[in-house]
């Protein structure tokens, strides 16, 4: 039959995971480093992988494919909970969602004071990877920064990174509009505040237009504010 079902991009997709985990259905699954749909009659067709890709691999076609089969998935899940896995099921560790608790400061050998604790609240931090609907950008105080800010200005943790959910890129290396993540970011989530922290320089001009235009799409009234930082590390007012 022909129907709508899932296609993925090998060129673009980065083995990143994150939608084997969004495939409730088990249809997806990471072979050589690669995200693979396994079996089409385990695809829906709903596309709940699409928002996650951080790369934008994955879209729809329409082409001949077996009908999407409720009761093999069903029994697939059944017999899934009954195993314990061997692997991690989506790549990469570092890749893997979760919240973080900030430390106190520690004490170091040979060091006479002690060294400043991180302040990063979640994992991961980079706009290309953070799943959309991740639980911690719930009622979240959102830091948007341009990732040189953080090695030019050096209180950046506790100025900054503390009692927010931090996400970073670079709109000159990155490729693509940070804009379509963030507009589904600030609609799907009940978002507190936006701080946006660039660096002076122009091309960091992309991470608040990237910001500004998802606020306007998302059609929420977000309190929000840019500071930016010298390239010797202060903060220019």
């Amino acid at each position: 039959m022909i129907r709508k079902i899932i296609k993925i991009d090998e060129e673009k997709c980065n083995g990143c995971g994150l939608c084997v985990n969004a495939c409730h259905e088990g249809a997806i699954g990471l072979v050589d480093g690669k995200a693979k749909l396994l079996r089409d009659d385990y695809c829906d067709g709903l596309g709940n992988c699409l928002p996650v890709c951080p790369t934008n691999a994955i879209s729809f076609e329409e082409r001949e494919a077996a009908a999407y089969d409720e009761e093999a998935v069903k029994a697939a899940q059944e017999a899934k909970k009954t195993q314990q896995p061997k692997t991690l099921a989506c790549g990469c560790p570092g890749t893997h969602s979760k919240r973080l608790e900030p430390k106190a400061p520690a004490a170091v050998a040979n060091q006479p004071t002690l060294t400043p604790a991180s302040q990063l609240g979640q994992w991961p931090v980079q706009i290309k990877l953070v799943p959309i609907n991740a639980p911690y950008f719930e009622n979240a105080n959102l830091l948007v920064a341009a990732d040189c800010t953080a090695f030019a200005f050096g209180d950046f943790h506790n100025r900054f990174i503390r009692n927010r959910i931090t996400l970073i890129g670079c709109p000159k290396l990155d490729e693509g509009d940070y804009s379509e993540k963030l507009t589904e970011i600030l609609k799907r989530n009940n978002i507190k505040s936006i701080t946006v922290v660039r660096m002076e320089v122009p091309c960091c001009g992309g991470i608040v237009n990237a910001v500004t235009t998802a606020l306007k799409n998302s059609g929420k009234m977000i309190p929000w504010q840019v500071v930016t930082i010298s390239t010797d590390g202060e903060i220019i007012e």
